[in-house]
């Protein structure tokens, strides 16, 4: 039977579960029901759709089937509306932007920012301190200076340089530790920007993206302007690492990432979502223009003529696919991200090297 938003579950060839007989087993509660109906449309759902038992995929399916993410229960229904495969690949699509993943990448950013705060009052407490030290330390040598040296005074002399070598030894450690703290906070604001770039094209990673994407889309609601999103990946890369080796399919990839950035012009946001798949976000373009925009840096890269350099063997041509959709079109950051990818693999099953839209 259907669930009640419209996703049909059991399989026609899955027989319908035994129930024992009342006088044989005692009866169980409503919550155990629930969670015993859960555990089979789960089940039901992996084998009909031979997916791989994994964490991300049960955590995925279980938000849809149990109605607890009730978006992501309509995406499904959406998907097999539309006859197409509900596979590995689409369902890794559906984790790519995780609003609870979100958060935690949101603490993370609140906690950083707290360290860097409290880092930037403790150095202006041991400036405050150093000069409070030195202004003592003046004092008391005026006053040491002014007593002279009488021998009934010698033991408060004593005492005053005892002391106002405590206080360089103090004032020493103070600006010792400022600077630790200055080469700290120096550490890490480059460990946080680090932290968002792909170390082969050194171009945003997918964590830049996810963070991008979800404050333009709340800027283009904001001033009622587009925001377009393509997913772009080569194609055939994989007969490129197998024949030319991983070495030369990373210098394809740093290649693609030169051509998307200098051709997709400064509004787009350009970045590596992983493996030899990129996205980007356009923003101030409807997903017609920007169509137009990402097919002509298609149509360049493809004419390009790409060499291995150890070897001198060509590549041959280069292409990629894309799949671009209207982050605007729907309230949900995750429709665009499904859409995109959507298109994306319309391309790769009408021949490739083309984009289509979402």
């Amino acid at each position: 039977m259907p669930y009640p938003n419209g996703y049909l579950v059991r399989s026609a060839r899955a027989p319908a579960p035994s129930r024992a007989p009342v006088d044989h087993a005692p009866s169980e509660g409503s919550a155990a029901l629930q969670r015993r109906a859960i555990l089979e449309r789960i089940g039901e759902f992996v084998q009909r759709h031979d997916l791989a038992v994994t964490p991300q995929n049960l955590a995925t399916i279980c938000g849809a089937l149990s109605g607890s993410q009730p978006e992501l229960a309509g995406l499904l229904s959406a998907r097999e509306a539309s006859g197409e495969p509900i596979d590995q690949r689409w369902l890794d699509t559906l984790a790519r932007f995780d609003p609870e993943g979100h958060s935690r990448i949101a603490a993370l950013e609140t906690l950083s920012d707290k360290l860097e705060y409290a880092l930037m009052r403790f150095a202006q407490a041991a400036r405050a301190a150093q000069s409070e030290t030195s202004d003592h330390r003046g004092a008391i040598g005026v006053q040491i200076e002014a007593l002279g040296a009488p021998e009934g005074l010698a033991q408060v002399l004593d005492l005053s340089r005892a002391m106002l070598a405590r206080l360089e030894q103090v004032e020493a450690a103070m600006a010792k530790s400022e600077a630790e703290t200055e080469s700290l906070r120096e550490s890490l604001a480059k460990a946080r920007i680090e932290a968002d770039v792909d170390h082969l094209t050194r171009l945003p990673n997918r964590r830049a993206f996810e963070r991008r994407l979800v404050s333009a889309a709340h800027q283009a609601q904001a001033r009622s302007e587009p925001l377009s999103l393509a997913f772009c990946d080569v194609d055939h890369f994989k007969q490129v690492n197998d024949r030319h080796g991983h070495a030369a399919g990373d210098r394809v990839l740093c290649a693609l990432a030169a051509a998307l950035v200098e051709g997709a012009g400064e509004a787009c946001f350009v970045a590596r979502h992983g493996g030899e798949e990129f996205v980007l976000l356009f923003h101030g373009l409807a997903k017609q223009a920007a169509q137009g925009r990402l097919d002509a840096v298609r149509r360049a890269q493809g004419a390009r003529v790409l060499m291995n350099r150890d070897t001198g063997e060509p590549f041959g041509k280069i292409t990629f696919s894309a799949g671009i959709a209207e982050v605007t079109e729907n309230a949900d950051i995750r429709s665009a991200l499904a859409r995109a990818d959507a298109a994306l693999y319309r391309a790769k099953q009408l021949g490739r090297n083309r984009i289509e839209l979402g």
